[in-house]
């Protein structure tokens, strides 16, 4: 697992557990329709997967 992945908001954060919204902006996420390249780790994939109602991932 290594290179680049895109990872989109594509719903609020309101109303989400704290953890949640935490892993969120640990992505780098600020709002809906922000799009960042994180580094395929697994420590990504593990915050992707908790908010993965909320994000779109796709390859960079």
């Amino acid at each position: 697992m290594s290179g680049k992945i895109k990872v989109t908001q594509k719903k609020s954060t309101a109303g989400q557990l704290k953890n949640i919204q935490a892993c969120v902006r640990g992505l780098g996420l600020r709002r809906i329709g922000h799009t960042v390249e994180v580094i395929d780790t697994a420590a990504n994939r593990g915050m992707i997967n908790h908010a993965s109602h909320l994000v779109v991932v796709e390859k960079a």
